[in-house]
């Protein structure tokens, strides 16, 4: 009766787990219940230490490796969930027979598997919204090097980013990372996504009936569509002639707009003029994220980010309109966190300000403020918008921080 754990819990009550019998075995005493995606292996969720654990059985080297992968993927701030540890050198404590590892990540909070998507409210364009968060997490994957190899919605979760979708790698089973990836790779995670996805929103059908604007083939084939067009617009050559740097200089304030930074360029001098060339490694995503945790120390979704910095810009122009002079981006931003954005979270009953993270809270918040301004023509202020959002809105949310199972969502029969 023998399991070794290798990396660092969080929880010291981790190790007192019953790692020397199945997963599919484990009490349910010492389960949660959490919606969640189809998958091939035995999942069971823990909660230990005010946290939220996923446990996964697999074999002893894939776990391992699938661990390192995550690890490096999360080095790299790319979107994965967190690798805590995995357990290896398990035996049966009746039999003595050896036992799979297992791979503990902690639970992405606030997120949401796909099933639970079609019947949260709050998202208008769901089916554009996942197209461009899987669009968007692939591109980020492949300018990194890395094969996913199993590219799904199951294998993804989401998050809410002011009004649209982030998602965020969960499985890595099948995948690579190198140096680059080459087209024809690029090609190939493409095409198992749309199979994967095709599968599972004809399963959703099954399930629920029709969804409403989303026909599952059409749907898996227009994320051909949507990745190509950011890939395209971040790593495709141009030609600029002599005179024409503003040219340049909207090219990379489109990519900036997209949420990628731009490392280092490549110009090479051609007979038609000069040619930007930008290498896949030297193009980095989350350009928002970063300069919003510089400026204010919040550390939050991409359109999230590219909101909350909007809100400063706009209050930072109030202020040099009321002083008579130029405010910093620092000072300004400063100042906002304290006046503006710290007051309007606090102002939500502490019962319900977990339901959302405090990013898309103050979004939301904003969106209400500005249909109510739009009703009354004329701006009703903060503080009419929070009471307004919290009885009208708030109350009617369910709590996002942990989607715990429902009898109608709850995919555990599938377990692989």
């Amino acid at each position: 009766m023998t399991f070794r754990i290798i990396g660092q819990p969080a929880e010291p009550a981790m190790f007192d787990l019953p790692w020397t019998v199945p997963l599919a075995e484990w009490p349910r005493d010492r389960l949660v219940q959490v919606v969640r995606g189809i998958s091939r292996h035995v999942v069971r969720f823990i909660y230990e230490g005010g946290i939220l654990y996923a446990l996964k059985e697999l074999p002893v080297e894939a776990a391992q490796r699938e661990y390192r992968l995550l690890r490096q993927l999360a080095a790299r701030d790319l979107r994965v969930v967190e690798a805590v540890g995995v357990v290896t050198d398990r035996t049966h404590r009746d039999t003595g027979e050896p036992l799979g590892a297992i791979l503990i990540t902690r639970h992405l909070e606030y997120s949401l598997p796909y099933r639970t998507l079609f019947t949260s409210p709050g998202i208008s364009d769901l089916r554009g919204s996942l197209l461009q968060a899987l669009a968007e997490l692939l591109v980020q994957l492949h300018l990194a090097g890395f094969f996913w190899g199993d590219c799904s919605l199951s294998n993804t979760l989401f998050r809410r980013d002011a009004g649209t979708l982030a998602a965020y790698l969960v499985d890595a089973e099948t995948s690579e990372i190198h140096p680059t990836i080459s087209d024809r790779m690029r090609e190939y995670d493409l095409e198992i996504a749309q199979e994967n996805i095709a599968g599972e929103l004809l399963d959703l059908e099954g399930a629920f009936g029709p969804l409403p604007g989303i026909d599952p083939f059409e749907t898996a084939r227009a994320l051909h569509d949507t990745y190509n067009s950011l890939w395209s617009e971040l790593m495709r050559e141009e030609i600029f002639r002599p005179g024409e740097r503003y040219r340049l200089e909207a090219r990379l304030r489109r990519i900036n707009e997209l949420g990628f930074d731009v490392k280092e360029l490549e110009l090479v001098t051609t007979h038609g003029g000069t040619k930007l060339r930008l290498q896949t490694h030297l193009v980095e995503p989350g350009h928002h994220r970063r300069r919003l945790m510089m400026l204010t120390g919040l550390d939050v979704q991409e359109n999230q980010a590219r909101r909350l910095l909007n809100d400063i810009m706009s209050y930072r122009a109030r202020l040099e309109q009321m002083t008579g002079r130029p405010v910093p981006e620092a000072a300004a931003a400063y100042r906002w966190l304290d006046e503006v954005f710290k007051p309007t979270v606090e102002a939500i009953p502490p019962d319900l300000r977990s339901k959302l993270e405090p990013a898309e809270l103050f979004h939301q918040i904003l969106e209400h403020r500005w249909f109510l301004s739009e009703s009354a023509k004329r701006d009703v202020g903060m503080e009419r918008a929070v009471r307004s959002y919290v009885e009208n809105v708030l109350r009617f949310v369910p709590d996002e921080r942990t989607v715990l199972s429902t009898p109608e969502l709850d995919p555990s029969a599938v377990e692989g």
